[in-house]
């Protein structure tokens, strides 16, 4: 990962280990602004006050190895984002001081939320706030069903798929019976529009027709006028009289006079008067017929007038035309198909909810008690390494008891003789409870833990479920916070554990943490030219101890502190190199004074 000009970082490209990767430094130094890189190539919020005072945006860059095959892959490949050579992906977010964000995927130019959906594939972020997180009911829940994997999620998709049904049946019955009159008036009013104008029986574009033919009726004496003149002058007087022969009387003596002609250049004329005789003699044809469909019945007019009328009382009520007038019937009928408000309708109704709200309880019922299931086993597993935390005398118990509805609840769900919430997540509420000791009462784990013990409680949880969660990488912020001594130990341990199995990334300011990593990056913040700028080293074996010594007690310059660091790093590869007995390639340890 690359930043430049995220906080007090100018620019630093961290190479973060496969296994346990730690970042320390002084207070202030900027460890923070590591994890606000990752959360910005996760599609998180980019703040324009990150931004390096001085500059017009911070960068960060990411390349993401391992995809091929993976569901970060297909989301990749919907976003149309092209792959290195070697397979890995290069993301990078870019947040400027105005405000304006930009990503990009693969050399593509990506909506922010393109990179939110790669990351929740690829990376989880544990912070102090996962800490609060923890503490609400909702998220409690969500960590029981996340550890109880497919056999809860699948019984919670089946709960979800019959409570959409469910709530849809529920509000269309409500709204019906609440809108009964309302609506008996309403398909009333649809009803006898459509008798109206089925009655009149109006046919696509006839108010159209009618508009020509009253004109046609209207116009009769001065129309047939007209085509009589033209049929004159075409076809001659219709008694013979020689003087009007009409235009197809002197075409045919034209025609007689140029077949007696001797010259050839004259007969070459005739057949192109032929043609013309031809052509009129279908004019006058159609003239003719025209002539015998001209109707000047003064009946025929006002039946005309009489349809218009009555078509236009329905233009008036329901559309602008005729057409539109059928497309509100059409409509009508599709609503009052819709609008059933009889008593056998809403029966009918009422029916079909109470056999999805049977249906829903008794899923309901095996959701919880697959969860309770779960939630015995996740309780023993997590109690398990809070003995390995300096927690040895707590455990942790979790609780999965009916949500009871509340007067008036819309989602009150009858299951075993009870009325429960329907919420999306089910009826259940899970809480869990830290015993302090043996012998003392349960405790809410907000009331029961203090904030180191919290941060051991969300530590043994994400060990417990590491190996059910796909999500590769897991970045720790300062979580080990309020840990010292034994616990601190426990917690590098654990961690180190978890590392064989994912990528782990972690923020600490606890040496006996920073021990057990694979690889150290320290953040040094100093002085140049007058700005403070921070940057990121990965530190060799001697300046590791002299980082570790810093840390213990600020005795980087003591032998003491020095030879008390040695006495950390070897502890904790001996502990690695005893693990890789069960498996892993055994490296060759350390060679100290």
């Amino acid at each position: 990962m690359r930043i430049q000009d995220l906080g007090v970082i100018d620019e630093a490209t961290l190479e973060l280990h496969p296994g346990f990767t730690v970042v320390t430094g002084e207070t202030g130094a900027g460890k923070t602004m590591v994890v606000t890189g990752l959360h910005l190539l996760s599609g998180g919020r980019g703040e324009a006050s990150r931004v390096r005072s001085g500059k017009s945006k911070a960068v960060v860059e990411g390349r993401f190895e391992g995809l091929t095959g993976s569901p970060a892959a297909v989301v990749a490949q919907g976003a149309g984002a092209d792959p290195e050579e070697d397979g890995s992906l290069i993301a990078l977010r870019s947040v400027s001081t105005d405000g304006r964000s930009r990503a990009h995927l693969g050399g593509r130019s990506v909506p922010v939320g393109v990179l939110g959906e790669l990351a929740e594939q690829l990376i989880a972020v544990h912070g102090q706030n996962d800490q609060l997180r923890l503490l609400r009911s909702t998220e409690q829940r969500a960590v029981l069903d996340r550890f109880a994997g497919e056999q809860v999620q699948d019984a919670l998709a089946a709960y979800q798929r019959v409570r959409d049904q469910w709530i849809q049946v529920s509000t269309e019955l409500a709204d019906r019976t609440a809108r009964a009159k309302e609506l008996a008036r309403e398909s009333e009013v649809l009803r006898l529009g459509v008798e109206e104008i089925t009655a009149a029986a109006p046919q696509p574009g006839e108010d159209t027709e009618l508009v020509e033919q009253a004109r046609r009726l209207a116009d009769a004496d001065q129309l047939r006028e007209a085509a009589t003149g033209a049929s004159y002058a075409v076809s001659g007087s219709p008694d013979g009289d020689p003087e009007a022969p009409g235009a197809l009387g002197l075409l045919g003596e034209a025609q007689r006079r140029l077949a007696g002609a001797d010259d050839p250049r004259l007969r070459e004329l005739e057949p192109r008067l032929t043609e013309a005789a031809v052509l009129l003699t279908d004019i006058g044809a159609e003239l003719t017929a025209y002539l015998d469909g001209l109707d000047a019945d003064p009946a025929a007019l006002e039946r005309v007038l009489a349809r218009q009328a009555e078509l236009k009382a329905l233009t008036r009520k329901y559309a602008a035309d005729v057409d539109g007038v059928l497309a509100w019937a059409r409509e009508a009928e599709d609503k009052l198909a819709g609008m059933d408000t009889s008593e056998e309708a809403l029966a009918e109704l009422a029916h079909r909810r109470a056999e999805l709200a049977q249906e829903l309880a008794a899923i309901a019922t095996g959701l919880s008690a697959r969860r309770a299931e779960a939630a015995d086993a996740l309780a023993k597993a997590v109690t398990d390494e809070l003995g390995g935390l300096a927690m040895g005398q707590s455990s942790l118990l979790l609780t999965v008891r009916p949500q009871p509805a509340q007067p008036g609840d819309p989602l009150a769900l009858e299951v075993g003789g009870q009325l429960l919430h329907a919420g999306s997540g089910g009826v259940d509420e899970v809480e869990v409870l830290l015993v302090a000791h043996d012998g003392a009462q349960p405790m809410p784990i907000h009331k029961g833990a203090s904030g180191g013990e919290l941060s051991r409680v969300m530590l043994a949880i994400e060990v417990v479920l590491a190996h059910s969660d796909p999500v590769p990488t897991l970045v720790f912020d300062e979580v080990d916070a309020g840990v010292g001594g034994r616990a601190a130990v426990e917690i590098g341990r654990r961690l180190a554990r978890l590392a064989r199995s994912h990528q782990v990334v972690v923020v600490t300011h606890l040496a006996q943490v920073a021990a057990f990593a694979d690889r150290h990056l320290v953040v040094d913040k100093g002085m140049r030219g007058g700005v403070t700028r921070s940057d990121v080293r990965t530190l060799d074996e001697p300046e590791r101890v002299v980082e570790l010594a810093r840390m213990l007690a600020g005795m980087e310059s003591t032998e003491t502190g020095r030879a008390h660091a040695e006495e950390l790093l070897n502890l904790a590869e001996n502990e690695k190199h005893d693990w890789d007995l069960t498996g892993k390639p055994r490296p060759a340890r350390r060679k100290r004074a």
